[in-house]
Parts: structure tokens; sequence; C-alpha cells
């Protein structure tokens, strides 16, 4: 097959993909010399007061200065003035005498403009300079801040624009990107698609094999910064009641809660596991009279699951606290946690919550002042009256059945948050407490979002006979708790709380399709890089 002399560098990549191996190498070829020829030593600048434009000498903190830095959102607040900013070159527009670059940085998107100047004897060559540097890469400019002459849409600063008196790159990318920033921007498509009008997106693999670039579009960089704000509110809400904030191990002895889904390795000469949860250290952490506590870290599970809501490492936002009367107290601090969140998130988040809906729209969470609670029973009536009439009654819910129970949900209480109470037993970890009412049943609960479990609590066993009991009958060796148990022979307060899964609420909270994209390098049973 002859190559396409004019086939674009990028295309590269998805004739690799085909095994067209001929074409291949001609383009290999064709792009090596391209990126060499870029790469050719110019003039290095060591210092941006010796030049007007070239490469930077590679950054060794090597001097300090008084420049004004400004960020690119508040531009407009400075025309007439002389400004540095550093930023990346989203796109170049080289024609003649004369060079736009869309400048980027998170949100804040500028253009910068320069002109061949007759009595300015460099402008030529800093125009032709400008004109070849590759987009992504980092530069900083110093230029006056003017009035834009022309507005655009696509541009965040709309009134405002510099004209370059300086540019310098501090760090070059590469010319051939895996995929095009604009391509990875756009709406996935909805329904039939009709031939020729097919918008270019990038594949979710593609994408995570690529995360550094993949975050630098505004909807991903809004996703994290989300997250962020999660744990923010998270840590907020618990400090300002009074709960301690502690760091459990996550090298534990045996396994962690039970169950074969650990992660063992050898620990000087020892079996040990990655901690499935911080449960029976949080729990120990009350019983040591700290009373409250709360931690945000990483779990483990060694589950071979290939879901769209399944991970082997995440984040964790676990809490655990004294009972005073009844375990109910436990689910009133979930509901006013979550409704703090949520409240908060649409308050302090608008920005980043519409870069997110710009490319994948979803609907506002709709939820209430005090969060429904209805009894696994009910749940289980409400699920054979829906469609499913062969549920079973003394098992855990299904995800079929959790989602068909989030739409019976929305239709009967016009929610989208709630909380199912009283799991059966066979559903529930050795430590978790029977109910009074039924041996059966326990005092537990899932918390669902949009349909999905975002988290599991109950109040915990603290009487050493009955915690041994159930231990046993889950499998659990008691050589591997034993001070765990032991823990609980010098007086301990009745206790419960909840592990809550951060990526899982970021992916419900704006319904997004895998929780790998809340997630900033995901791990999963087939994926264990970057």
């Amino acid at each position: 097959m002859a190559e396409d002399p004019n086939l674009p560098l990028h295309a590269k990549f998805r004739l690799l993909e085909q095994g067209m191996s001929a074409t291949t190498n001609a383009l290999e070829k064709k792009a090596d010399t391209r990126i060499q020829e870029f790469n050719r030593p110019s003039e290095t600048v060591k210092h941006p007061d010796e030049a007007n434009f070239g490469d930077l000498q590679f950054h060794q903190s090597a001097y300090k200065t008084q420049r004004n830095w400004v960020k690119l959102g508040d531009l407009s607040a400075n025309v007439g003035r002389d400004v540095w900013v550093r930023a990346r070159v989203h796109n170049v527009r080289a024609k003649g005498k004369t060079c736009f670059i869309v400048l980027r940085r998170g949100f804040d998107t500028v253009q910068a403009a320069m002109f061949v100047v007759p009595d300015v004897e460099y402008s030529a060559d800093m125009v032709k300079y400008a004109g070849k540097i590759p987009n992504e890469s980092v530069v900083d400019i110093f230029g006056t801040v003017s009035q834009a002459q022309l507005k655009s849409d696509a541009l965040s600063v709309k009134n405002a624009e510099i004209s370059v008196k300086k540019i310098f790159v501090v760090s070059a990318s590469v010319p051939v990107l895996p995929f095009q920033l604009d391509d990875a921007s756009n709406p996935e498509p909805k329904g039939e698609v009709k031939e020729g009008e097919a918008t270019p997106t990038v594949a979710l693999k593609t994408r995570l094999d690529n995360r550094w670039l993949d975050t630098r579009t505004l909807a991903n960089h809004a996703i994290f910064r989300i997250q962020s704000s999660v744990c923010r509110y998270f840590r907020d809400y618990f400090l300002a009641r009074d709960f301690v904030e502690i760091h459990s191990p996550k090298i534990t002895p045996g396994v962690s809660e039970g169950g074969a889904d650990v992660f063992k390795f050898k620990y000087f000469g020892k079996w040990a596991c990655l901690a499935q949860s911080p449960q029976l250290y949080k729990q120990m952490a009350v019983i040591s009279d700290l009373f409250k506590v709360f931690e945000i870290g990483p779990v483990f599970r060694a589950e071979n699951s290939n879901t769209n809501r399944h991970m082997c490492e995440f984040v964790g936002m676990d809490f655990e606290m004294e009972i005073k009367e009844h375990y109910h107290e436990l689910l009133e601090v979930l509901g006013d946690l979550f409704v703090y969140i949520f409240d908060h998130l649409n308050e302090h988040c608008k920005k980043e919550l519409e870069a997110v809906r710009k490319q994948w729209p979803f609907e506002n969470l709709v939820y209430k002042r005090k969060t429904p609670v209805i009894p696994f029973k009910e749940a289980i009536q409400m699920l054979r009256e829906g469609g499913m009439p062969d549920i079973e009654e003394l098992e855990d819910i299904s995800t079929p059945a959790e989602k068909l129970l989030g739409r019976l949900m929305k239709k009967k209480h016009g929610v989208d948050f709630y909380i199912v109470d009283q799991y059966p037993r066979n559903a529930r970890p050795f430590y978790t407490m029977i109910s009074a009412e039924s041996e059966d049943y326990t005092n537990s609960y899932d918390v669902f979002l949009r349909g999905e479990e975002i988290t599991s609590g109950a109040q915990r066993i603290h009487h050493i006979p009955l915690l041994k009991k159930r231990a046993e009958e889950c499998g659990i060796p008691l050589s591997n708790i034993d001070k765990y148990l032991e823990s609980f022979q010098y007086g301990a307060y009745p206790h419960g709380g909840a592990g809550i899964g951060l990526e899982r609420v970021v992916m419900l909270f704006m319904g997004l399709g895998d929780i790998r994209m809340s997630s900033l390098f995901p791990r999963d049973p087939k994926r264990l890089a970057p």
C-alpha cells in the first residue's frame, strides 16, 4: 500500500492498531523526522531577560525574578498592563506575518497574538518560532493585555487578549499526540448516528492509557476538582461535629474482614494482606475513648469484578461513632452528611458541574432534607410488586434489583437518594449486630444514589461471645483477629458506622457511566498502569 503523503501524523496510531505494517514503517520514519526537526537544538535561553523568544534552559531553579504573574482568568481586570502568564498551547494558527495562539490553563482559555513589525528586527523570527510550537507545550508569555478585537464563544476569557512581546517554551510537547483534546472533549453520541455525521470521540481505554493527557479536558479537570470537594466537605462535616480524624494501617495480618478477596503477600516471613477497609481499626479507635472517628484512605479488594462500578483499589471515606441508645443515630448522621455534601457541591462547584454536564449530560440529583429510610422487607415487597416476584427475602439485593428499586423509589418518593435498613444476616459481615427483633436480620443499612449503593454500614457487635460465634460461622480464624477480640475485653462502647466509596459517590452524583471516570489512575483486574 502506497503511503499517502497528506496523511495526518495522528493517523499513524490508527494504522498501528490495524496492523498495516508497511504504511506504519513509513509513517514512523516521517514522524521521527518531524520530531527531530522540532527538537533540533536552537539557541537555549538561560534567563528571560536575555532574549525575546526561544527554548528556556530546563528548569533548575537557577534564578529568581520579580515578574508579575497573572492568572488567565484575571486578564480582563488587567487591560493595559504588561503581565507574565504561564499556560499550555491549546492550538496555534500561523500564517504569513501573524500568529495566534490559544492558551489554556485549567478552565481558562485566552488568545495571544503576535505580528511581524517592520521596525522590530526580531519579530519575524519570533512569529516563525511561535508558529512551530506543538500543541500542549508549556510556555511563558510576556505581553500587554488589550481589549479583544473579536469575542469568541470558544474562549473563557472573551473580553481580553495578550499582545505578545516575549514567548519562551518551558517544556515542549512532542508533535504527535495519542489523541486530540478536542476529540476527547466531544460528548458521546446518543442514538443512531448517520453516515458522515459521526463526531470524533476517544475510547475510555485510550483515555486511561494516557490519563495525564485525558485529565486536561475541561470535563475531566472538573471531575477531579469535584472529587476533591467531596473529600473536603466530608472532612468539614465531621470535624465540625467533634470527630477525630485517624489513619489506620493498610498492612494487616491474615484476612482483613473475611472472605478470600484480599491481596496477600509475605511480610518478613509471615503472611499479611492489604486492608479491605479500616473497619476493625476504627472500631478499636472508638473503644480507645476517641468516641467518634473518621478516615479518608485507600481500600483494597482482590475481586475479579470487571464491571462499570468495581475497582481493586479505591478511596474509602469511613466513620465510626459511639451509639447512645439506638443505631438509627447513625442513619441520622449519614443522611445529614450527604445532604451537607450535596448542598455544598451544588452551591460551590457550579462551574465544575456545568463543565461535566456539557460533555456528559446529567439530571440534577433529587434529594430531601430528611432522607427516606425504608426497611429491607418493604424494599423486597416493592421489588416483587414492581417486576421481580421471585426475589429472595433473606438474601442480598442484586445489582439489577438495586437499579429497579431506584426507579421505583423515584416514582413513589420522588428521590434519587435514600437508605434501606435492616438487611438479612446472610448479607452482612461477621461483626454486624443481630437485630433484637429477629435473628434473621441485622442492625445494618445501605445508602443508595441513583439506584446504586454508595455505602454499607451497621451497628457492630461489641459482645465477645457473639462476636466469636459470628466469626466462626463466617469462616474467620479467631487467631487472625485475636487482638481485635482482645480489645473488647476492657469495656467497649456500643458503636457503629459506615464505609463510603469516594469514586462511586462522584460517579453517581453526576450520573457518569463508569467508575473509572472518577478515579485518577484506576486499578481493576485488567489495569495496573499508569
